[in-house]
């Protein structure tokens, strides 16, 4: 792990100055006594609702993580906190059937990774999303999943069941072509090869895939979008989506520290990339426009795109309804009566 470094908590009333040059950062686990699972997301520019987080914080520790700042919440920091002490909700799967049973719940699309990970190295040891999703399968929930982690691979029994009985789409994200650099950006994620190599295995197994290219960083990884479309296309995945990188609070300080850190003959070019993508801002917090960028050079991008996937091969049209398939279980057997 990095040496400790996180910006200035704005919900902290304190400010502490180290005498002496930091420690190293080590893992630490806090339990989480949440007494529900569901997330209501209330952003009229994001495709879902409710999301489920069973950890909090990620080990992969993504430079660009838009979910660092969310860390400070909980009395953290948003740099090397973030990665290093990780919250888990061992009551994830009770609480998710628990919700499922209320008379209030009919059956919504429910996102895992909304917020970190959830197939982060922790869950080879807690087994929490494979639960989770147990769950999803026994209530014929529909189910989207946005991960990095080729865990995923254990549990294709669960989404294959899922895939028969209700609904399932992951959605990889793979923003860099390019291992090294990768693992420059996103120090503790699986490869890019890896990622690929799974998306592949889903697919071959009938799983709905796509690729998630985001955050897209000008300056940085922008030429790496038609290689990484047609090799998510070769892999199976049907439905590709991208994103411009956003900055918010703390995360601004943490990603242009790490940037200047792995790539300092290039933090000049991204920096002037984004602002010219921005109108001259770093960042943009407003809906509906946080998630793009403006000006000539963006359009490019934008084209840049839309003629990759198309030269790819993916259809025009890649997002399918998804099917009202929740029902409690047992119903029909006490419907007879």
């Amino acid at each position: 792990m990095r040496q400790i470094s996180n910006p200035p908590n704005p919900f902290e009333s304190q400010h502490r100055d180290l005498l002496e040059p930091a420690g190293t950062a080590k893992l630490t686990l806090y339990a989480d006594d949440s007494r529900a699972i569901l997330s209501r997301n209330d952003s009229p520019d994001l495709p879902f609702r409710w999301s489920v987080n069973p950890y909090r914080g990620c080990f992969h520790a993504c430079a660009y993580c838009y979910a660092r700042p969310s860390h400070e919440y909980w009395g953290f920091g948003a740099g090397t906190d973030f990665e290093s002490k990780i919250v888990v909700k061992k009551d994830a799967p009770q609480l998710l059937r628990r919700a499922f049973d209320k008379p209030s719940w009919h059956g919504e699309l429910i996102v895992f990774s909304g917020n970190t990970d959830c197939y982060q190295p922790l869950e080879a040891e807690y087994g929490l999303t494979r639960a989770c999703l147990e769950v999803c399968a026994d209530y014929r929930n529909p189910v989207g999943i946005i991960t990095k982690g080729a865990l995923i691979l254990r549990d294709l029994d669960v989404l294959a069941r899922l895939h028969r009985e209700a609904s399932v789409l992951v959605y990889f994200s793979i923003p860099f072509s390019s291992d090294d650099m990768a693992r420059k950006v996103e120090p503790h994620a699986p490869s890019v090869t890896k990622r690929f190599a799974a998306m592949k295995a889903l697919s071959h197994a009938g799983i709905s895939t796509g690729i998630s290219i985001a955050p897209v960083i000008p300056g940085l990884n922008e030429d790496d979008i038609p290689e990484l479309l047609d090799r998510a296309f070769r892999a199976g995945a049907r439905t590709a989506t991208y994103s411009l990188l956003r900055l918010s609070g703390s995360l601004e300080q943490v990603f242009l520290e790490r940037m200047q850190e792995a790539f300092p003959e290039r933090i000049g070019k991204i920096t002037n990339r984004l602002r010219e993508v921005r109108g001259g801002a770093l960042t943009e917090r407003r809906f509906f426009t946080r998630q793009t960028g403006q000006g000539p050079y963006w359009e490019l991008i934008e084209q840049l795109f839309a003629l990759a996937k198309r030269r790819a091969g993916f259809p025009d049209d890649d997002m399918s309804a998804i099917p009202q398939t929740f029902r409690r279980p047992g119903v029909e057997q006490v419907s007879l009566f």
